[in-house]
């Protein structure tokens, strides 16, 4: 039970919220869900996995840290590349703190140089996240902190394998450390503000992403038509659309007697299963939409745009 007041060791119970921000398949989501405990954003090898904001709540004796995993900034090439770039690009000057991640296999490029300017015209404080270590000899850590120390004024740097574990838990404390007092915006058990027709469109998609290749990933769109729950209350009935642009990809996505779309579904449910503790009936069918990626009014259908 987390005590608000945290009145037993006299501390203030600490509260904020955290964008993490960086270029494309450097491990964000992969950070989010370990520091959560739980998959609260879907995660691929492949670049612009996220397209949306997706905040997950961390709640402890210490507080409750609100983290804001954005879309990669990258270089737009439809609008809703546009979007993407922009949705990130806002939400530094909406937080308490930024972490901004990089990936320590990778040579520094056009992509960090396009962030590092931008964070110079911003007054948030700023945490340089080094991740995956694992992967790189400890002797070449340090010249790359020293590189980056160089170019821009860090509240802290901390070096991370979000997908073993390496150091996550140091890197919540030292954010806590900075956190203004504050209240408990979310329940102490809620993971998520996202409803479950998000999560259950993701994580349709992110099982598209991983069987799929080349143009794919990036050419669908997962709509839920429907979910409601069955008469006798204990299978909830899911009925999806994946939306591609254009009748080759549909054909890709169906499969050989339709085994890659029972494929995704199978591996779907069984984590929406997993995720929201209940059995679940899900049919997933292939829409074509030509160029959706660059239709507004398609943007605003998926939930891209504010109706604003």
């Amino acid at each position: 039970m987390v005590n608000q007041n945290n009145k037993q060791n006299n501390q203030p119970f600490r509260s904020g919220f955290v964008a993490i921000i960086g270029r494309p398949n450097v491990g964000k989501s992969t950070l989010l869900n370990h520091v959560v405990g739980q998959k609260v954003a879907i995660m691929s090898n492949k670049p612009q996995t996220t397209r949306n904001q997706i905040r997950a709540v961390h709640t402890s004796e210490k507080g409750q840290l609100i983290f804001i995993d954005t879309p990669g900034i990258h270089k737009p090439k439809s609008k809703l590349g546009d979007y993407m770039v922009t949705t990130a690009e806002n939400t530094l000057n909406e937080v308490d703190l930024v972490l901004f991640v990089i990936d320590a296999t990778e040579k520094r490029g056009a992509g960090e140089e396009y962030i590092l300017e931008r964070l110079k015209k911003v007054n948030t404080p700023v945490f340089l996240v080094i991740n995956k270590i694992d992967q790189i000899h400890p002797e070449a850590l340090l010249p790359l902190i020293d590189e980056y120390r160089k170019q821009h004024d860090f509240k802290e740097i901390v070096p991370i394998s979000a997908l073993e574990g390496n150091n996550t838990a140091a890197l919540v404390d030292t954010i806590y450390k900075i956190m203004p007092e504050g209240p408990m915006y979310y329940p102490a058990d809620q993971v998520s503000d996202h409803p479950e027709r998000f999560i259950v469109a993701e994580l349709i998609r992110e099982k598209v992403l991983h069987l799929t290749r080349e143009e794919i990933p990036h050419s669908i769109a997962v709509s839920v038509e429907e979910m409601k729950r069955g008469e006798n209350g204990k299978t909830l009935y899911i009925y999806a659309a994946i939306y591609v642009e254009r009748d080759s990809q549909k054909g890709i996505l169906i499969g050989k007697r339709g085994e890659m779309l029972k494929e995704i579904s199978k591996r779907a449910r069984f984590d929406m299963e997993r995720l929201l503790g209940e059995k679940i009936f899900l049919e997933v069918w292939v829409k074509v939409k030509k160029d959706w990626r660059n239709q507004e009014r398609m943007l605003r259908n998926f939930g891209f745009y504010d109706e604003n």
